[in-house]
């Protein structure tokens, strides 16, 4: 099964995310995500057998308490890209507040499951929420412009949770269910 490990933005944010959303929606090569998935993926850990399950949860169990975050609030603001302006994969939204403590359990996650045997992160952690990936450079300009003018705020809300999420591709997209949840304390 394919799993990562998430916080996930309020369903009500959903219509907020949808709104940055269409300031790009001419930029011709953007294939955007379904807001009401969106997410901070903290670490992608790809297709796990079914059998390691366990040991992820356990890990994971140790490395939430571990970072020492307690429940936080976390701002989603501004825009920017992957790897960089000039040539652009991933357009996300931002984390102001909070950035600090999603960095820490990224961090503590990043450990415990690498010990595991999962690769480790080959860059540095930003937390950020996927807005589109970028097929083709047809509205690169576009898409350069926007996020140049561009500073958005989502919303504010209480991060109280880390969770382990599946996710099936499908022909319509990828569909993300909840193996666990772990509560910050």
């Amino acid at each position: 099964m394919r799993l990562f490990v998430s916080i996930d933005l309020p369903d009500d944010f959903a219509d907020d995310v949808r709104a940055v959303q269409e300031q790009f929606a001419d930029a011709s090569g953007l294939d955007f995500i379904d807001p009401e998935q969106a997410h901070v993926t903290l670490k992608f850990l790809g297709d796990v057998n079914r059998g390691e399950l366990p040991r992820v949860k356990n890990a994971l169990r140790r490395a939430v308490p571990d970072a020492g975050v307690e429940p936080f609030e976390a701002t989603y603001e501004g825009v920017g890209v992957f790897p960089d302006i000039s040539y652009i994969q991933v357009l996300w939204l931002g984390v102001g507040a909070g950035s600090e403590q999603m960095t820490a359990l990224h961090e503590a996650i990043e450990r415990e499951v690498t010990r595991l045997g999962f690769d480790p992160e080959d860059h540095d952690f930003t937390p950020h929420v996927t807005l589109a990936r970028m097929k083709h450079a047809g509205g690169k300009e576009l898409v350069q412009e926007k996020v140049e003018e561009l500073d958005p705020t989502v919303g504010t809300a209480e991060v109280t949770e880390v969770r382990l999420t599946k996710s099936v591709l499908t022909d319509d997209g990828p569909e993300y269910s909840t193996v666990e949840s772990f509560a910050l304390k």
